[in-house]
């Protein structure tokens, strides 16, 4: 019998020959019941008739008739009536699932746990100032820091090769399965194709002004394609802002355009296009920045918009994709005073998360902040208080704090301290590893 571990490491072909034995088993059995059955109908049979030989001679001496109908009777009230023959059933693909995610988190420890919680660049836990190979000073820094994932830039790209190389040599080095991430969106904000040249499938205002969703769910699926190919597995796209301003310059063509429903159907086929490729999509920046006048990178942007309002427009992307199971949402640092109250960003309200978020749309997948080295963030908190209220407020996932050795240390003196329990941490890495441990169960 494989243990939980022993079938995460099964190749795709060795999983399906592991379903093929089971199948056979299961067939075994049927036919192992079945044979049982009409053995016992046969004896049953065969013994009742003996039975009523010996009764009718008996009879015959004492001068006592029987009818063969009461014989027959009595043959059917004295017939071995065998027991339901169980057959082993398919185990269900989610039961699986939460086995392997409960049975790996209860052999974690606390500061690994808290680690799986974050995303960061390379060079925040090597030290290196710009990462172009993933060597023995990864494999060091995996070992003291098993973040939940890695994002890559423009900079960290030099080749196809070496790409590829470093991606599966960090793969390999980490000892809990991990994100390896980009901003890949198309257009303006496309990494990897900069990087190495690609052609560029385009900016999203182009691909939404043609009114052909199928052209952005094509777009994202090349993109897909060539991310899936070099070793990435998570996609931060695509932006699922609709553009109310049309002087947010941070947005811009980011975004497929003002009309929230036109912006909703490319956002489902670009998630789909994703998918479909192997890559995890991650819509953003909710609750939506596009009416925004200032950029998150360079302070606090105040957006001055009713829960009325965002219901009616900025909302309606984020509602279709959570209906469409988008796996994982990122939350952007805007303030939404008339909604939270105060200037608090957006990505540590607990407001905007659990509330919004969480209970009244209903999202049950991963949420993660927009990068915690935006001014908008840094300029009024530390990296370790940021982190802890992300957290409280019902985040799953921090990216690129701006000391991410602070930010987790902050995170588990707040476990410690009993501010966050650990059961919320569990929480959160539960619905991290329904991502990440997807694959190992879906063929199941």
């Amino acid at each position: 019998m494989m243990n939980d571990e022993e079938i995460l490491n099964l190749s795709p072909e060795e999983k399906r020959e592991l379903r093929h034995q089971r199948k056979i088993k299961n067939l075994i059995c049927a036919y192992i019941g079945l044979a049982v059955v009409l053995i016992a109908l046969v004896l049953g049979v065969f013994f009742g008739v003996r039975f009523l030989t010996k009764l009718l001679n008996g009879r015959e001496e004492a001068d006592v008739n029987i009818s063969t109908e009461e014989a027959s009777q009595f043959i059917e009230e004295e017939e071995y009536i065998p027991e339901e023959t169980q057959v082993e059933e398919e185990p269900d693909a989610e039961a699986l699932l939460d086995e392997i995610i409960a049975a790996r988190i209860s052999e974690m420890t606390l500061e690994e746990k808290v680690a799986g919680l974050f995303i960061v660049r390379p060079e925040d836990i090597t030290g290196v100032s710009t990462a172009v190979q993933a060597g023995e000073g990864t494999k060091t820094a995996l070992g003291k820091y098993p973040v939940g994932g890695i994002i890559y830039f423009k900079s960290n790209i030099k080749s196809q090769e070496q790409i590829t190389e470093m991606l599966a040599n960090t793969e390999t080095y980490s000892r809990f399965p991990i994100f390896l991430a980009v901003d890949e969106e198309g257009g303006e904000v496309s990494r990897v194709a900069d990087a190495l040249g690609l052609a560029n499938v385009g900016s999203m205002a182009d691909i939404g002004s043609s009114g052909d969703s199928n052209q952005a769910y094509e777009a994202m699926k090349i993109v897909g394609t060539y991310l899936d190919s070099y070793g990435f597995n998570l996609d931060f796209a695509p932006v699922a802002d609709v553009l109310t301003n049309s002087e947010n310059k941070s947005i811009g063509t980011r975004s497929f355009g003002n009309d929230a429903n036109l912006v909703a159907d490319m956002v489902v086929a670009s998630v789909n296009g994703l998918n479909d490729t192997g890559i995890t999509a991650c819509i953003k920046h909710f609750p939506g920045i596009g009416s925004a006048s200032e950029d998150t990178h360079n302070g606090l942007v105040v957006v001055d918009r009713s829960l009325e309002q965002l219901q009616q427009e900025e909302l309606i992307p984020f509602i279709r994709a959570i209906e469409a199971e988008v796996p994982m949402i990122m939350v952007g640092h805007i303030s939404l005073p008339q909604i939270v109250g105060d200037n608090t960003p957006a990505s540590m309200s607990e407001v905007v998360i659990s509330d919004l978020l969480r209970a009244q749309l209903g999202f049950n997948g991963v949420v993660i902040t927009d990068a915690m080295n935006m001014e908008a963030i840094t300029e009024y908190y530390g990296s370790d208080e940021a982190a802890v209220m992300a957290l409280k407020a019902g985040a799953d996932m921090i990216l690129m704090p701006e000391d991410y050795e602070l930010a987790a240390e902050g995170v588990v003196l707040a476990v410690q301290e009993g501010t966050i329990s650990e059961e919320r941490i569990n929480d959160s890495l539960t619905r991290i590893y329904r991502i990440k441990f997807a694959d190992a169960v879906a063929a199941e």
